[in-house]
């Protein structure tokens, strides 16, 4: 018979991922050992196992949980809303959900790559859903870009002045995330549209190519 659940597991599980998240991006995935998780945790090895097997099913539980949250955040977006107003709504709805999530973050960009293969793809497809949605609103706002070799280049920009954030970014400073929110949409919007504007030498170019 399995072992029942004790009541605060639900709890306890998420304050375990909570400071494993702390530890893997202080120390880095690879360094990091299990008896240091345990430590931060205020744990026993014993009881950090019970919850997970080894390191690679932690780090897979915090970045399936953190990239759960992101595509929700985003999921919950108005999509009737008129495109510019959607897509600035998508950002502020992404830089909400990246709000003290820093050590989240962090090793979503750096280890990722560090679990198995079948692993990686359940999160690398729910990174995929993440650009799909902003490609498809950032194609809304300027139809020019719809089904154009650009449209990745420029919503990958946009995942390029988000993702990055963390590094500067300070809240109760220069910006709030709203501000930047208006930042970054206002750069992709003026930006897309002067791209567009420039298609007809972009084709002259390419044929010449």
């Amino acid at each position: 018979m399995a072992r029942p659940r004790a009541a605060d597991y639900a709890g306890k599980r998420q304050a375990i991922l909570s400071h494993s998240a702390e530890v893997f991006a202080k120390h880095g995935y690879d360094r990091a050992s299990m008896e240091e998780v345990a430590k931060a945790c205020g744990v026993s090895k014993a009881l950090l196992y019970h919850y997970y097997v080894n390191k690679a099913a932690l780090l897979f539980d915090i970045l399936h949980a953190h990239l759960q949250e992101l595509v929700d955040a985003v999921s919950a977006v108005d999509k009737n809303l008129p495109p510019r107003v959607r897509l600035r709504a998508l950002v502020t709805a992404l830089l909400e959900a990246y709000r003290d999530a820093d050590n989240e973050h962090k090793i979503q960009l750096n280890e990722l790559g560090k679990l198995p293969p079948k692993r990686q793809k359940v999160l690398t497809d729910m990174e995929r859903e993440l650009v799909r949605v902003f490609a498809e609103a950032i194609a809304a706002v300027n139809p020019g870009l719809s089904g154009d070799a650009l449209l990745k280049p420029v919503t990958m920009s946009l995942f390029g002045m988000i993702n990055w954030h963390y590094m500067w970014f300070r809240d109760g400073k220069a910006l709030t995330r709203e501000d930047y929110a208006d930042l970054i949409t206002t750069l992709l919007v003026e930006g897309a549209a002067a791209l567009t504007a420039q298609a007809p030498a972009r084709v002259k170019r390419a044929a010449r190519a």
